[in-house]
């Protein structure tokens, strides 16, 4: 119920020009519709006027650092943290220190979605976040801390959302009939990675587009700044796109888009752990890995401020098949072995099948203005059994309602937001002693407040409960699945901060834009995490607070100076009341981008990544690290290499020999690495 988000609070001050809580479910088409504005002065777009704490990972971004996965692309937003991210397989993503952790690749606190499907969300022992996929496919990442944002995407949800959007066709063809696409090649220096995608782009008419994506990305074992080989980080990932859109109807009021993506690996005599460098007990395995995300979107778009809907069905399919590789464990031919080898053959597969309909509509009441998001979603998700790798089968049903608000008075903005959701949780085989099927429902929300000054600064803050409901992991008969699958966690968290936009700030020409928020989370009634030492006895609750800051400041002659910066505070707390400093806290981070771009045909810029207060897997203190990396994009503007771009970084300039914050302690990050692309458009 809501009744625990409001105890002990007060009014919070927040931006008029758009809380935004609804704005991902429309800003791909229409970014400015909450008011908000975008101002681009460095690498990264930065949204002003919005209380919600939102970042953009565009196109070009996505390019120009060359990332092999996914969540190496995002780990440069504020609050955001890699664990052991030099695989797709192996990488976890930890926002606010919450989501991949030191065990498990996800703990059902933060949500990803491709094109609105729902991925990654498995515990999975010893394997990532599951998002397996190549970032060549993605027009655009987009990344929401913190539960405000939320409410549309799900229960439960603490650290953040993800959230990827496959590229379209008229990104090539200019949005006219006719033919386009682009040829990308990539060369690394460290572990020599390759990578080609191309893109096929076809418009007929203006009313119809179809476009094919295969990107095949291959990397040898990485080398450490001391030279030693990084081991269990080699890849080769062929990745697939097919994507087509019908408009239709008076005006172009309809529209039908279809999409399909696929990422796959079949991998020979690779480790079972993904965390570890070293095979251990667990030895070595034949894995083939297959992801794959359907999605249809309809959207009726008439015209009027009443009405824009939209219903988006997908499917999203995860298989993972695995052989043991004879000989390769040392517990082989132990009393140990039977069990072990058992868990290390389960296959596993996760299929989950999702209908979400949306109508946003704007009107007023008097003297309030609303942008109104309503929206109505069913889930169905289905695990094979897999007990002997700790993944118990069955079924999750869900149904949710969900209302968004955005009532705007003078300068003043007032967001409700509120969620309703309930769960049906199957058993795939009879359980003994204990009900094979279990039912629960929450209710949850938030509420944003803002003012705009009128003069560039804006204030902003927000409260938000959300309540994350039994997940078929929780299933069994012991006392403590019993507790877990009948008790949901629940979290609160209260944010406030202020941002200052303004151009002729320093200089004629220039534009600056500085947004800070301060976040504060407590989650409870926990059934995630447990004592440290114990697998039966958890926590009481974790606090985890910590203030972020996003800053670009551009001027007139193409000068430039991004900075993001995080600094985190986090405790847990034992059933006995001692406390110690939460595991998954994420680390200090400082990152400063200088560079000047000259027009748009050469961009040079220097990165400087500081992280402090961090810690490995085991909680051993890691050293501070300072990481320099260099980039440089040239797009010739006439002859023959028009419509060509070449890029070329530095990454781990000075070679600094360093473990990730949360890693294994023996999966060290990459070395000083040397990468080039090329990409031409046609």
């Amino acid at each position: 119920m809501l009744t625990p988000l409001l105890r002990g609070t007060t009014a919070l001050v927040c931006v008029p020009l758009g809380v935004a809580l609804a704005a991902p479910v429309a800003a791909q088409e229409d970014p400015g519709f909450l008011g908000t504005l975008i101002l681009t002065a460095g690498k990264r777009d930065l949204t002003f006027g919005t209380a919600l704490p939102r970042t953009v990972v565009d196109e070009e971004e996505i390019q120009d650092r060359q990332a092999s996965t996914v969540a190496q692309l995002i780990d440069s937003v504020p609050g955001v943290s890699l664990v052991n991210g030099t695989t797709p397989q192996g990488s976890g993503i930890n926002i606010r220190g919450f989501g991949a952790n030191t065990t498990f690749g996800s703990d059902q606190k933060i949500a990803v979605q491709v094109d609105g499907a729902s991925v990654g969300s498995e515990e999975l022992y010893r394997i990532g976040t599951q998002l397996f996929t190549d970032p060549l496919l993605y027009r655009e990442v987009e990344v929401l801390r913190g539960t405000i944002g939320s409410f549309a995407y799900g229960s439960g949800i603490v650290g953040g959302v993800v959230k990827l959007e496959t590229k379209d066709a008229s990104d090539f063809t200019g949005g006219v009939p006719g033919f386009g696409g682009s040829q990308t090649f990539e060369y690394s220096s460290n572990g020599g990675g390759w990578v080609t995608s191309t893109n096929l782009a076809w418009m007929p008419t203006e009313q119809t587009e179809f476009l094919l994506n295969y990107s095949l990305r291959d990397q040898g074992d990485l080398e450490a700044g001391d030279g030693t080989t990084i081991g269990n980080s080699a890849f080769r990932t062929p990745s697939y796109l097919a994507k087509g859109k019908f408009t239709f109807g008076d005006s172009d009021a309809h529209s039908i888009t279809l999409s399909h993506s696929r990422t796959e690996a079949d991998d020979k005599d690779v480790l079972y752990d993904q965390f570890a460098t070293d095979g251990g007990s667990f030895g070595n395995v034949d894995r083939l890995t297959d992801t794959r995300q359907t999605v249809l979107e309809y959207r009726f778009a008439p015209g009027n401020d009443l009405i824009d809907l939209r219903a988006n069905l997908s499917y999203a399919d995860q298989k993972i098949e695995y052989d043991y590789v004879p000989g390769s464990s040392p517990l082989e031919g132990t009393p140990s072995f039977p069990f072990l080898v058992g868990t290390v053959n389960a296959d596993q597969r996760y299929e989950t099948t999702k209908l979400t309909i949306t109508n946003r509509s704007i009107f007023e009441t008097g003297t309030v203005s609303h942008d109104l998001l309503a929206g109505f979603e069913i889930q169905r998700r289905e695990r094979a059994d897999n007990t002997a790798a700790g993944a118990p089968g069955g079924t999750n049903d869900r149904v949710a309602l969900f209302v968004i608000d955005e009532m705007s008075i003078g300068q003043f903005t007032v967001t409700p937001a509120i969620r309703y959701e309930s769960s049906k949780i199957d058993s795939a085989t009879a359980l003994t002693g204990v009900p094979n099927s279990y039912d629960s429902d929450a209710l949850m929300g938030g509420l944003a407040l803002a003012y705009d000054f009128g003069n560039g600064l804006s204030v902003f803050g927000s409260a938000a409960y959300t309540d994350g409901l039994p997940i078929i992991d929780d299933l069994g008969t012991s006392a403590t699945a019993q507790r877990r699958i009948n008790q949901s966690e629940k979290s609160r968290t209260y944010e406030i901060g202020a941002e200052y936009t303004g151009t002729d700030v320093f200089a004629a020409g220039d534009s600056l834009t500085v947004r800070g928020n301060y976040y504060d989370t407590d989650l409870y009634d926990i059934t995630s995490y447990t004592v440290s030492g114990s697998t039966s006895v958890e926590l009481r609750d974790v606090q985890s607070k910590g203030f972020e800051l996003e800053a670009s400041y551009g001027m007139a002659n193409g000068t430039y100076v991004d900075f993001a910066g995080h600094r985190a505070d986090g405790t847990e707390f034992n059933p006995d009341g001692t406390s110690a400093v939460w595991r998954n806290t994420a680390a200090d981070r400082l990152q400063l981008t200088v560079g000047k771009k000259w027009d748009n045909w050469l961009d040079l810029s220097w990165e400087i990544v500081h992280s402090a207060n961090r810690r490995d897997a085991l909680r051993n203190d890691l050293a501070d690290v300072t990481v320099h990396n260099l980039r440089a994009t040239w797009r010739p503007q006439e002859g023959v290499l028009t419509g060509t771009e070449f890029r070329a970084g530095i990454e781990n300039l000075l070679d600094e020999d360093y473990v990730g914050h949360l890693s294994s302690a023996s999966r060290k990050a990459p070395g000083r690495t040397f990468k080039v692309s090329v990409t031409k458009s046609f």
